[in-house]
């Protein structure tokens, strides 16, 4: 029998008890409404395709117009449409995968944040292969198939029809989406009696990556190639993304019945006829009595990460730097009577082809004699575009005790900012996890980042925070800042180097790589024994591309890559080359 206390406290208990139960209920009504999706598309592909099992990205696209496919349609700025991307492994046909609130998407992290209205949707899949490395670890990606890493338009990636869809508050319930279409191959280029084609097997490349690998070049030939068969020649290396086909080069004048078109990015009306007119005039000059004679080339290397290697050897991407130096470059002078040595070699380029120019001449001293390297890619990593890898914390906010500013990506020559760091770094994210996006920042991680366990570049910051890992940063400068590395090693590579650096970059570079340049220019001047005798040069308020044209209009210099050096290679030949050199067979008229 309990007493009149006990009483009290049995009911005291069981009220506590009550209240308690009640929060339980509370909290798995709330975590049961939290897994609820507003949202449920289904996206499988088609048993009519002639596909078994496949590994992939499969990527969901929004658009709120119809101008273009949504997959042409996204991008990072400020008509950025809403894209979701989840991994596939060993995916079935008519297999479904499900999207819903809990995919990561760009700019809305979820599609529960999708606004109201009326969407065309599609989806792509970016098929993976599997790559059994010679380092011993298997990593999946996307194998380069003729058009430069792209997985919009890569040829074997599935894709559906795009469907009009109206997004109300209770989201999008059970839409199935089929996988219907093949994005077909790539007619290959064809030769012609000015640009030859080059596809050229790498073994060292090859070997890494456990399966064929290729390189390939379109070359430029000379006036008189064919009556001049003592002709010996110099070669002009033009780096840069992928080119389908050597550019800038028109034996025509432009078609008569081009419709012009209007230039967002330089304010320019008719700009593809301005293409088309300054190749017709390059293929004239070309032809001109008193122009030099050279070999100059366009190289394909597009890797399973981006649509070019930089140029140099990389844990990740594996030894391209000594395949193109070592076995392409060679087999190409074998082939249409180059030199063949470092004197005659020269390399130039814009943006990424920039860093590479420079970084090639820098990592190979003595096979070239002299880079031309606009706007480069940051060459000062305390410079990574906005951030000071070394120093920042955390890459996408510059924080202080009771602020953070978020740091920017693009900007006009005005300075309006149209995308952040956090911004295009989300968007890789979302495009692909482990550096596999094909983006700008995924493909510096997997050119210089050591090599993870899991096969996969290390990160440089974590993709979604932001926050940077030092051990990383700190490989990264001993290895490709090349600032550092000039610094560092002067007292080796300053005799190698002298007269060979010359770079330009616009004040206003929309990628703010002019920073670098800046950082780069304060250490050539002040080097001694020897000093650098080279050249540094800014286009005032000039943007990305600008290649050290002090007389034209960015949005025309940038089309006379292939000529404008022409002048600086000559005189630098006349300086250095040895004196058994062949400076005559070439120069004929």
């Amino acid at each position: 029998m309990t007493t009149f206390f006990e009483n009290i406290i049995i009911m005291k208990l069981l009220k506590i008890a009550s209240f308690l139960l009640l929060i339980f209920l509370f909290n798995c009504d709330s975590i049961s409404d939290k897994k609820k999706s507003n949202n449920v598309i289904n996206v499988f592909f088609s048993d009519a395709l002639d596909f078994k099992n496949l590994d992939g990205r499969l990527l969901l696209i929004f658009a709120d117009n119809n101008e273009k496919e949504p997959r042409f349609l996204v991008s990072e700025g400020l008509n950025a449409q809403p894209i979701f991307g989840i991994n596939v492994d060993d995916l079935k046909p008519n297999e479904k995968v499900f999207f819903d609130d809990e995919v990561l998407g760009f700019p809305y992290e979820s599609l529960s944040q999708l606004k109201q209205g009326e969407y065309y949707v599609q989806a792509v899949l970016h098929v993976y292969e599997t790559f059994n490395l010679s380092t011993g670890q298997t990593v999946k990606l996307p194998m380069d198939n003729g058009e430069g890493q792209q997985w919009k338009t890569s040829p074997g990636n599935l894709y559906s029809t795009p469907i009009k869809v109206t997004v109300s508050d209770n989201g999008i319930q059970d839409l199935n989406i089929v996988l219907d279409q093949v994005i077909p191959e790539i007619e290959v280029a064809e030769d012609t009696k000015w640009i030859k084609h080059i596809k050229l097997k790498s073994d060292l490349l090859s070997k890494f990556w456990g399966k064929d690998m290729y390189l390939g070049a379109h070359v430029l030939l000379p006036k008189g190639f064919e009556e001049h068969p003592e002709a010996k020649y110099p070669l002009m290396i033009f780096h840069g993304h992928f080119p389908s086909d050597f550019g800038g080069f028109r034996t025509t004048p432009p078609d008569e019945n081009l419709k012009a078109e209007y230039s967002d990015r330089f304010g320019v009306n008719g700009y593809n006829i301005t293409q088309q007119q300054e190749a017709y005039d390059f293929y004239k000059r070309w032809n001109e009595p008193d122009f030099p004679r050279f070999l100059i080339i366009e190289v394909q290397h597009p890797t399973p990460y981006y649509d070019d290697s930089y140029a140099v050897n990389s844990a990740n991407q594996g030894p391209y730097g000594d395949a193109i130096t070592y076995e392409l470059i060679p087999h190409i002078e074998k082939l249409f009577r180059g030199q063949g040595e470092g004197w005659s070699r020269f390399l130039y380029g814009g943006s990424t082809g920039g860093w590479e120019a420079l970084a090639v001449q820098v990592k190979y001293p003595d096979e070239y004699n002299g880079c031309f390297a606009a706007c480069p890619d940051p060459i000062d990593f305390r410079a990574y575009c906005l951030n000071n890898i070394y120093e920042n914390e955390n890459a996408y906010y510059a924080k202080s005790n009771h602020k953070d500013i978020e740091i920017p990506m693009h900007r006009d020559y005005l300075g309006n900012v149209s995308s952040t760091v956090r911004e295009s770094n989300h968007l890789e994210l979302v495009l692909g996890d482990k550096s596999r996006s094909g983006g700008q920042f995924d493909i510096w991680e997997a050119t210089y980042s050591p090599q993870g366990k899991d096969g996969y570049p290390e990160r440089l910051w974590d993709k979604y925070t932001g926050d940077i890992n030092s051990n990383v940063a700190e490989f990264w400068k001993e290895n490709y800042d090349l600032r550092h590395i000039l610094e560092r090693d002067w007292d080796k590579l300053g005799e190698k180097l002298k007269g060979k650096i010359h770079i330009y970059c616009g004040d206003m570079d929309n990628y703010y790589l002019n920073n670098a340049v800046y950082l780069m220019e304060d250490f050539l001047e002040n080097t001694t024994d020897p000093y650098y005798d080279g050249e540094v040069d800014y286009g005032d308020r000039a943007e990305h591309c600008w290649n050290g044209d002090q007389e034209n209009p960015n949005y025309i210099s940038r089309l006379r890559y292939n000529s404008m050096y022409v002048p600086k290679i000559m005189k630098r030949i006349l300086e250095s080359a040895p004196k058994d050199a062949d400076l005559t067979s070439w120069r004929y008229k």
